[in-house]
């Protein structure tokens, strides 16, 4: 039998399709569809062969099965340069199939829609990656298309004489990827529905946002990858106003501002980071009175850094921006007034994240590549709530120990653990410090008052730096300031400081075997100090 040029054309995404079948007939191919693709390629005037004319069997189970069929699968994957199986193709009466365009099911809009799990299930696509991954396997033979941007290559390369072999095998690469991820859209989904958070197998979809000048560094290549559902208040759904893109330290950089900012909820708050770290929070009654706060936390690191914002970007606020140089702001919203300040900069970005103040999902993982293996954990999420309040007016209890060693300590529960408790004025700053230390590289050491920080010391190898360094930011402004830590104080030293300093309360997780130190030097100077608890190393 003389085998014709065919192409099994069935797509869920339309766009482009009967202009990239006319094309194939202009180039002498025969067009076998399915379902409503054969609809529209007949209503656009084209000559189609419905998929039961090769089968011979009648589409059924309300289209579950259509192209699951020999005559379909012995034309993909029948190897032209294999004499015994073109002679089985002869004896059988299959034509080969050489171009194959199929997209699949739109499982991932369905999931968008917030479709029940019925109808999630029944836009599981089974013919279509059987189809593809057949034709993908016989990549040689037949060329494969899921995407609509390929379909001009193939064209123009048919006009040539026929697809190459370069481009085949590229078809195939972008099979195999596009069946992987919505593979991991299904296996994902279900696993939520099971309330299953860590599998014992997992893939995460991802998909290309923008491809990067360069990496942290000119020397290293960098992309950046959204996942394939957007999260409300995210970078991934920012629309980026003015500005040239935003570059790899950049998103990372935001992403650590925008973090912290979800913190402080709907209290005006600002936040200015650099290198992903805090160097400046305030809030205040209004935008304006938290950026100055946020600014005059500390002027200096503040230049060339990002700033994220919880509400509407007023004149006011615009015409003090400008007279720094900022690399991001990020916001809900901007008055006309503030872009037509802020634009009057070339160099700055600006960033509009509608619901910025949004939680993350629940459900979302934090990440971290290593080589070789993946780390993956659950948010941090725990900060003190309205139930804990409390811990800052209840004496904390403690008991006497013995340590492995002989010795004795003092261990002590949570709350309060020094004579003094600390005042409503302080337990509001102590709060304040508390959200910032959490979103601090550690070691990590967060002092500030009346709204705003006044000197932070991050990412140190041990904590007494850390502490000295955020007292050296603040200078003057750190008596009468509030701090908090991370995690506990290995050593009292860390409260020396703090005496000199003349900061007034402490808030800490506790839990060292030195804590009796610490709290014996707190009480000889009159600070309060709260154990809490939960710790918050950020690496």
């Amino acid at each position: 039998m003389e085998m014709k040029k065919r192409a099994l054309v069935s797509v869920s995404d339309k766009a482009g399709v009967v202009e990239f079948c006319k094309g194939l007939c202009e180039n002498g191919f025969e067009i076998i569809s399915t379902g409503g693709t054969a609809k529209a390629l007949k209503d656009a005037g084209l000559n189609v062969i419905g998929i039961s004319e090769i089968t011979g069997f009648p589409e059924c189970l309300d289209g579950r099965v259509k192209t699951l069929h020999p005559n379909v699968h012995a034309g993909l994957l029948a190897m032209r340069s294999n004499p015994e199986h073109m002679a089985q193709l002869e004896k059988l009466n299959i034509n080969t199939i050489d171009v194959v365009c199929v997209n699949l099911y739109p499982f991932k809009a369905t999931l968008q829609k917030g479709a029940d799990f019925a109808e999630c299930v029944e836009n599981i696509d089974i013919g279509g990656p059987t189809m593809i991954r057949a034709a993908a396997k016989n990549y040689q033979d037949v060329a494969v298309i899921v995407d609509p941007k390929d379909y001009d290559r193939v064209l123009a390369e048919l006009k040539q004489g026929g697809v190459t072999l370069e481009t085949k095998k590229y078809l195939q690469y972008k099979v195999f990827a596009h069946t992987a991820v919505y593979d991991s859209l299904i296996s994902n989904y279900l696993a939520s529905q099971l309330g299953i958070r860590f599998p014992d197998e997992v893939t995460f979809a991802y998909e290309k946002a923008q491809d990067m000048r360069y990496g942290e560094n000119p020397q290293q290549q960098a992309v950046f990858y959204r996942e394939q559902f957007t999260r409300i208040g995210s970078l991934s759904s920012a629309k980026q106003l003015w500005g040239k893109e935003l570059s790899y330290n950049n998103i990372n950089d935001a992403n650590g501002a925008l973090e912290l900012l979800k913190e402080f909820g709907t209290t005006p708050a600002v936040v200015a980071c650099k290198h992903a770290n805090p160097c400046g929070v305030g809030t205040g009654t209004s935008v304006h009175e938290a950026y100055m706060r946020a600014y005059e936390s500390d002027p200096v690191s503040v230049f060339g850094g990002i700033l994220a914002i919880n509400g509407t970007v007023d004149q006011a606020t615009a015409n003090e921006i400008n007279k720094i140089f900022i690399e991001i702001v990020m916001a809900p919203s901007y008055t006309n007034e503030a872009l037509a300040i802020l634009e009057q900069k070339k160099n700055i970005r600006l960033l509009q994240i509608d619901e910025i103040s949004t939680k993350r999902a629940a459900s979302a993982y934090d990440m971290k590549k290593v080589y070789g293996g993946l780390l993956v954990q659950q948010y941090d999420e725990s900060l003190i709530r309205d139930e804990d309040m409390n811990l800052f007016k209840t004496k904390a209890s403690s008991q006497t120990e013995t340590t492995p060693g002989g010795k004795q300590r003092t261990v002590y529960g949570l709350g309060v653990v020094t004579d003094r408790a600390p005042t409503a004025e302080e337990v509001e700053a102590l709060l304040f410090n508390w959200k910032v230390v959490k979103h601090t590289k550690s070691n990590a050491i967060v002092i500030g008052k009346q709204g705003r920080t006044t000197g932070i010391g991050m990412g140190q190898t041990n904590r007494i730096w850390a502490a000295q360094q955020a007292i050296a930011h603040a200078g003057g402004q750190a008596k009468g300031s509030v701090m908090a830590s991370d995690a506990f104080f290995p050593f009292p030293d860390c409260v020396e400081e703090c005496v000199k300093a003349g900061i007034t309360a402490i808030i800490q997780p506790g839990g060292s075997v030195q804590d009796k130190a610490s709290v014996d030097a707190c009480n000889a100077a009159g600070i309060a100090m709260v154990f809490v608890g939960d710790r918050h190393f950020k690496h």
